[in-house]
Protein backbone atom coordinates (compact mmCIF):
# COMPACT_ATOMS: atom_id res chain seq x y z
CA UNK A 1 0.00 0.00 0.00
CA UNK A 2 2.79 2.51 1.05
CA UNK A 3 4.72 1.60 -2.72
CA UNK A 4 1.37 2.45 -3.95
CA UNK A 5 0.73 5.21 -2.61
CA UNK A 6 4.33 6.75 -3.16
CA UNK A 7 4.38 5.48 -6.61
CA UNK A 8 1.17 7.54 -7.49
CA UNK A 9 3.37 10.68 -5.65
CA UNK A 10 6.47 10.50 -7.68
CA UNK A 11 4.08 10.08 -10.90
CA UNK A 12 2.56 13.60 -9.46
CA UNK A 13 6.06 15.21 -8.68
CA UNK A 14 7.28 14.02 -12.24
CA UNK A 15 4.26 15.16 -14.48
CA UNK A 16 4.51 18.69 -12.57
CA UNK A 17 7.65 19.22 -12.91
CA UNK A 18 7.22 18.30 -16.93
CA UNK A 19 3.87 21.15 -16.73
CA UNK A 20 6.42 23.57 -15.30
CA UNK A 21 8.84 23.37 -18.26
CA UNK A 22 5.80 23.07 -21.03
CA UNK A 23 6.15 23.52 -23.95
CA UNK A 24 9.92 22.28 -24.27
CA UNK A 25 9.88 21.51 -27.10
CA UNK A 26 7.75 21.84 -30.62
CA UNK A 27 4.23 22.20 -30.23
CA UNK A 28 2.86 20.66 -33.76
CA UNK A 29 -0.73 22.32 -35.00
CA UNK A 30 -2.21 19.69 -37.02
CA UNK A 31 -4.66 20.95 -39.61
CA UNK A 32 -6.06 17.99 -41.03
CA UNK A 33 -7.02 19.67 -44.61
CA UNK A 34 -4.60 20.56 -47.59
CA UNK A 35 -3.10 24.70 -46.94
CA UNK A 36 -5.65 27.20 -46.92
CA UNK A 37 -9.11 27.53 -45.66
CA UNK A 38 -10.30 28.61 -42.35
CA UNK A 39 -8.45 26.02 -40.43
CA UNK A 40 -4.95 27.30 -41.88
CA UNK A 41 -5.85 30.82 -41.72
CA UNK A 42 -6.17 30.40 -37.61
CA UNK A 43 -2.96 27.80 -37.24
CA UNK A 44 -0.16 29.88 -39.24
CA UNK A 45 -0.34 33.16 -36.85
CA UNK A 46 -0.54 31.30 -34.15
CA UNK A 47 2.21 28.62 -34.15
CA UNK A 48 4.23 32.23 -35.44
CA UNK A 49 2.94 33.60 -31.87
CA UNK A 50 3.73 30.51 -30.03
CA UNK A 51 6.90 30.53 -31.16
CA UNK A 52 7.62 33.69 -30.31
CA UNK A 53 6.72 33.84 -26.69
CA UNK A 54 7.56 30.50 -26.20
CA UNK A 55 10.64 30.14 -28.61
CA UNK A 56 10.01 26.67 -29.32
CA UNK A 57 8.84 25.67 -32.63
CA UNK A 58 5.04 25.74 -33.26
CA UNK A 59 4.75 23.94 -36.76
CA UNK A 60 1.93 24.03 -39.09
CA UNK A 61 1.40 20.36 -40.41
CA UNK A 62 -1.32 19.59 -43.03
CA UNK A 63 -2.62 15.98 -42.97
CA UNK A 64 -5.68 16.16 -45.05
CA UNK A 65 -7.07 12.97 -45.90
CA UNK A 66 -10.89 11.18 -45.54
CA UNK A 67 -12.84 14.46 -45.17
CA UNK A 68 -10.44 15.48 -42.31
CA UNK A 69 -10.42 12.18 -40.06
CA UNK A 70 -6.77 11.16 -41.63
CA UNK A 71 -5.43 13.60 -39.55
CA UNK A 72 -8.17 14.11 -36.29
CA UNK A 73 -7.13 10.43 -35.97
CA UNK A 74 -3.62 11.20 -36.18
CA UNK A 75 -3.60 13.25 -33.32
CA UNK A 76 -6.14 11.22 -31.71
CA UNK A 77 -3.73 8.44 -31.46
CA UNK A 78 -0.65 10.65 -30.56
CA UNK A 79 0.85 10.10 -26.81
CA UNK A 80 -1.02 12.37 -24.50
CA UNK A 81 1.34 15.04 -23.78
CA UNK A 82 0.06 18.24 -25.61
CA UNK A 83 2.80 18.57 -28.16
CA UNK A 84 -0.01 17.73 -30.75
CA UNK A 85 -3.17 20.24 -31.26
CA UNK A 86 -5.71 19.51 -33.41
CA UNK A 87 -6.77 22.75 -35.40
CA UNK A 88 -10.50 22.05 -36.97
CA UNK A 89 -13.92 22.71 -37.51
CA UNK A 90 -17.53 20.96 -36.88
CA UNK A 91 -16.30 18.27 -39.43
CA UNK A 92 -15.06 16.71 -36.40
CA UNK A 93 -18.23 15.32 -35.13
CA UNK A 94 -20.39 15.30 -38.36
CA UNK A 95 -17.37 12.91 -40.31
CA UNK A 96 -18.57 10.47 -37.24
CA UNK A 97 -22.05 11.25 -37.68
CA UNK A 98 -21.98 10.38 -41.42
CA UNK A 99 -19.95 7.21 -40.12
CA UNK A 100 -22.96 6.32 -38.12
CA UNK A 101 -25.45 6.29 -40.85
CA UNK A 102 -23.50 4.25 -43.27
CA UNK A 103 -22.47 1.97 -40.76
CA UNK A 104 -18.49 2.54 -41.18
CA UNK A 105 -15.99 2.31 -38.79
CA UNK A 106 -15.06 5.85 -38.03
CA UNK A 107 -10.92 6.07 -37.28
CA UNK A 108 -11.26 7.74 -33.78
CA UNK A 109 -13.44 8.14 -31.53
CA UNK A 110 -14.65 11.55 -29.76
CA UNK A 111 -13.73 10.68 -26.53
CA UNK A 112 -10.25 10.06 -27.64
CA UNK A 113 -9.32 13.76 -28.15
CA UNK A 114 -10.73 16.93 -25.63
CA UNK A 115 -10.97 20.59 -26.51
CA UNK A 116 -8.43 23.17 -25.47
CA UNK A 117 -10.14 26.38 -26.79
CA UNK A 118 -12.57 28.04 -29.23
CA UNK A 119 -11.06 30.50 -31.61
CA UNK A 120 -13.75 31.76 -33.41
CA UNK A 121 -17.08 31.18 -34.40
CA UNK A 122 -18.19 32.76 -37.71
CA UNK A 123 -21.84 32.25 -38.56
CA UNK A 124 -22.72 31.11 -42.02
CA UNK A 125 -24.24 33.53 -44.25
CA UNK A 126 -27.25 32.16 -47.67
CA UNK A 127 -25.80 34.01 -50.52
CA UNK A 128 -27.21 34.48 -53.91
CA UNK A 129 -25.60 36.35 -56.71
CA UNK A 130 -25.76 40.41 -56.91
CA UNK A 131 -27.36 40.24 -60.41
CA UNK A 132 -29.92 37.32 -59.09
CA UNK A 133 -33.44 39.62 -58.64
CA UNK A 134 -34.13 37.25 -55.01
CA UNK A 135 -33.32 40.08 -52.43
CA UNK A 136 -34.84 38.13 -49.50
CA UNK A 137 -35.08 35.14 -47.83
CA UNK A 138 -38.98 34.79 -48.38
CA UNK A 139 -38.57 35.40 -52.23
CA UNK A 140 -35.94 32.38 -52.29
CA UNK A 141 -38.33 30.40 -50.60
CA UNK A 142 -41.48 31.72 -52.79
CA UNK A 143 -39.16 30.72 -55.75
CA UNK A 144 -38.04 27.74 -54.90
CA UNK A 145 -41.19 26.65 -54.17
CA UNK A 146 -42.44 27.53 -57.51
CA UNK A 147 -39.53 25.87 -59.71
CA UNK A 148 -40.42 22.63 -57.69
CA UNK A 149 -36.80 21.22 -56.70
CA UNK A 150 -35.15 23.52 -60.45
CA UNK A 151 -32.71 25.60 -57.92
CA UNK A 152 -29.87 24.43 -56.50
CA UNK A 153 -27.30 25.41 -53.84
CA UNK A 154 -23.79 24.59 -53.68
CA UNK A 155 -21.86 22.77 -50.27
CA UNK A 156 -18.28 22.06 -49.40
CA UNK A 157 -19.32 18.42 -49.65
CA UNK A 158 -21.86 16.00 -48.56
CA UNK A 159 -22.77 16.19 -44.83
CA UNK A 160 -19.91 19.20 -44.40
CA UNK A 161 -20.78 22.13 -42.33
CA UNK A 162 -22.12 24.40 -45.59
CA UNK A 163 -23.92 21.84 -46.23
CA UNK A 164 -25.58 20.12 -43.04
CA UNK A 165 -27.25 23.92 -42.15
CA UNK A 166 -28.51 24.64 -45.90
CA UNK A 167 -30.46 21.07 -45.22
CA UNK A 168 -31.75 22.44 -42.37
CA UNK A 169 -33.09 25.20 -43.94
CA UNK A 170 -34.70 23.26 -46.86
CA UNK A 171 -36.58 21.55 -44.46
CA UNK A 172 -37.93 24.12 -42.07
CA UNK A 173 -38.60 25.64 -45.07
CA UNK A 174 -40.08 23.09 -46.63
CA UNK A 175 -38.70 23.09 -50.34
CA UNK A 176 -36.30 21.36 -52.00
CA UNK A 177 -33.47 22.59 -54.11
CA UNK A 178 -30.42 20.07 -55.89
CA UNK A 179 -27.48 19.64 -53.95
CA UNK A 180 -23.87 20.76 -55.80
CA UNK A 181 -21.33 19.07 -53.77
CA UNK A 182 -17.85 20.29 -54.34
CA UNK A 183 -14.26 19.70 -52.40
CA UNK A 184 -13.95 22.57 -50.02
CA UNK A 185 -15.14 26.30 -49.10
CA UNK A 186 -13.46 27.88 -51.93
CA UNK A 187 -14.92 25.35 -54.67
CA UNK A 188 -18.45 25.99 -53.24
CA UNK A 189 -18.38 30.02 -53.21
CA UNK A 190 -16.93 29.95 -57.03
CA UNK A 191 -19.56 27.46 -57.75
CA UNK A 192 -22.01 30.29 -57.13
CA UNK A 193 -19.95 32.94 -58.27
CA UNK A 194 -20.02 31.33 -61.42
CA UNK A 195 -23.04 30.78 -61.36
CA UNK A 196 -23.31 27.59 -61.20
CA UNK A 197 -25.80 26.96 -58.77
CA UNK A 198 -28.28 29.54 -56.93
CA UNK A 199 -27.58 29.50 -53.35
CA UNK A 200 -24.58 29.11 -50.94
CA UNK A 201 -24.19 28.97 -47.04
CA UNK A 202 -20.64 29.99 -46.77
CA UNK A 203 -18.72 30.59 -43.83
CA UNK A 204 -19.42 34.73 -43.07
CA UNK A 205 -15.33 35.57 -43.61
CA UNK A 206 -14.98 33.13 -46.81
CA UNK A 207 -18.38 35.09 -48.33
CA UNK A 208 -17.58 39.00 -46.61
CA UNK A 209 -14.83 39.71 -49.05
CA UNK A 210 -17.61 38.91 -52.37
CA UNK A 211 -20.45 40.62 -50.45
CA UNK A 212 -18.29 44.20 -50.07
CA UNK A 213 -16.90 43.40 -53.68
CA UNK A 214 -20.43 43.60 -54.96
CA UNK A 215 -20.57 40.22 -55.78
CA UNK A 216 -22.65 38.26 -53.78
CA UNK A 217 -25.77 39.44 -51.95
CA UNK A 218 -26.57 38.03 -48.00
CA UNK A 219 -30.07 36.96 -47.06
CA UNK A 220 -29.87 35.58 -43.91
CA UNK A 221 -27.41 34.54 -41.06
CA UNK A 222 -27.56 31.44 -39.14
CA UNK A 223 -25.90 33.09 -35.67
CA UNK A 224 -28.89 34.16 -33.15
CA UNK A 225 -28.02 37.80 -33.43
CA UNK A 226 -26.76 39.87 -36.66
CA UNK A 227 -23.54 40.44 -37.12
CA UNK A 228 -21.89 43.85 -36.67
CA UNK A 229 -19.93 43.90 -40.16
CA UNK A 230 -23.67 43.05 -41.88
CA UNK A 231 -25.84 44.98 -39.52
CA UNK A 232 -29.02 44.46 -42.26
CA UNK A 233 -28.81 40.84 -42.81
CA UNK A 234 -31.20 39.03 -40.64
CA UNK A 235 -30.84 35.91 -39.18
CA UNK A 236 -32.81 32.66 -40.02
CA UNK A 237 -34.17 32.47 -36.48
CA UNK A 238 -35.61 36.56 -37.23
CA UNK A 239 -37.65 35.22 -40.28
CA UNK A 240 -38.83 32.67 -38.78
CA UNK A 241 -36.69 29.80 -39.69
CA UNK A 242 -35.09 27.53 -37.01
CA UNK A 243 -31.66 27.08 -38.57
CA UNK A 244 -29.10 28.40 -35.52
CA UNK A 245 -24.88 26.94 -37.07
CA UNK A 246 -21.71 28.59 -37.01
CA UNK A 247 -18.14 27.34 -38.71
CA UNK A 248 -16.26 27.35 -36.05
CA UNK A 249 -12.66 26.64 -35.47
CA UNK A 250 -11.42 25.01 -32.51
CA UNK A 251 -8.16 23.55 -30.84
CA UNK A 252 -7.81 19.88 -29.29
CA UNK A 253 -5.37 17.38 -28.46
CA UNK A 254 -5.50 13.81 -27.07
CA UNK A 255 -7.39 12.41 -24.31
CA UNK A 256 -5.17 11.56 -21.36
CA UNK A 257 -3.14 14.44 -20.81
CA UNK A 258 -2.36 15.14 -17.15
CA UNK A 259 -4.13 17.78 -15.45
CA UNK A 260 -1.17 20.29 -14.88
CA UNK A 261 0.22 20.12 -18.35
CA UNK A 262 -3.44 20.71 -19.81
CA UNK A 263 -3.58 24.44 -17.63
CA UNK A 264 -0.15 25.61 -19.15
CA UNK A 265 -1.08 24.31 -22.71
CA UNK A 266 -4.21 26.27 -21.89
CA UNK A 267 -2.25 29.05 -20.71
CA UNK A 268 -0.18 28.85 -24.09
CA UNK A 269 -2.98 29.16 -26.18
CA UNK A 270 -4.75 31.79 -24.31
CA UNK A 271 -1.30 33.92 -24.07
CA UNK A 272 -1.23 33.41 -27.96
CA UNK A 273 -4.79 34.38 -29.15
CA UNK A 274 -4.23 37.71 -26.86
CA UNK A 275 -1.41 38.58 -28.68
CA UNK A 276 -1.42 41.75 -31.10
CA UNK A 277 0.18 39.29 -34.11
CA UNK A 278 -2.52 37.10 -34.07
CA UNK A 279 -5.69 39.76 -33.38
CA UNK A 280 -4.39 41.78 -36.53
CA UNK A 281 -3.99 38.34 -38.62
CA UNK A 282 -7.35 37.45 -37.94
CA UNK A 283 -8.42 41.20 -38.79
CA UNK A 284 -7.37 40.67 -41.74
CA UNK A 285 -9.20 37.53 -42.83
CA UNK A 286 -11.67 39.32 -41.74
CA UNK A 287 -12.33 36.85 -39.03
CA UNK A 288 -14.18 37.67 -35.46
CA UNK A 289 -11.90 36.40 -32.52
CA UNK A 290 -14.47 34.61 -30.42
CA UNK A 291 -11.96 33.32 -27.98
CA UNK A 292 -13.60 30.78 -24.99
CA UNK A 293 -11.61 28.30 -22.44
CA UNK A 294 -11.77 24.60 -22.22
CA UNK A 295 -15.15 24.98 -19.65
CA UNK A 296 -16.73 27.22 -22.15
CA UNK A 297 -15.81 25.75 -25.47
CA UNK A 298 -17.04 22.34 -23.93
CA UNK A 299 -20.68 23.74 -23.04
CA UNK A 300 -20.53 25.38 -26.67
CA UNK A 301 -19.18 21.97 -28.47
CA UNK A 302 -21.88 19.72 -26.67
CA UNK A 303 -24.92 22.26 -27.47
CA UNK A 304 -23.69 22.04 -31.83
CA UNK A 305 -23.25 18.78 -31.49
CA UNK A 306 -26.82 17.96 -30.64
CA UNK A 307 -28.28 20.36 -32.91
CA UNK A 308 -26.31 19.03 -35.89
CA UNK A 309 -26.02 15.75 -35.40
CA UNK A 310 -29.56 15.58 -34.96
CA UNK A 311 -29.51 17.66 -38.54
CA UNK A 312 -27.72 14.99 -40.36
CA UNK A 313 -29.55 11.96 -39.00
CA UNK A 314 -32.75 13.86 -40.52
CA UNK A 315 -30.32 13.87 -43.78
CA UNK A 316 -30.36 10.05 -43.80
CA UNK A 317 -27.99 8.46 -46.60
CA UNK A 318 -27.96 10.63 -49.03
CA UNK A 319 -27.85 7.53 -51.54
CA UNK A 320 -31.66 6.63 -50.28
CA UNK A 321 -32.39 10.00 -51.85
CA UNK A 322 -31.57 9.29 -55.68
Amino acid sequence: MFRALLAAALALVAAIGHAQDFPARAINLIVPNPPGGMNQIHAQPLGAVIEKLYKQPAPVLNKPGATAAAGTAFVANQPPDGYNVLVTTPNLYLATEKDKLFGIQSPYKLEQIVPIALLSADPLAFCVQTENPIKTIPELVAAAKAKQGGMSFSSSGPYGITHVPAAMFLDAAGIKMRHVPTTGGGPAVIQLLGGHVDMHDGGLAAVAPHIKSGKLRPLGLTDLKRSSAFPDVPTMKELGYEVEAYLWVGLFTAAGVPEATMTKLREVVRKAVADPLFQDAMAKASVVIDYRDTPEFRKFFDADYKRLAGAVKAIGRLDEHK
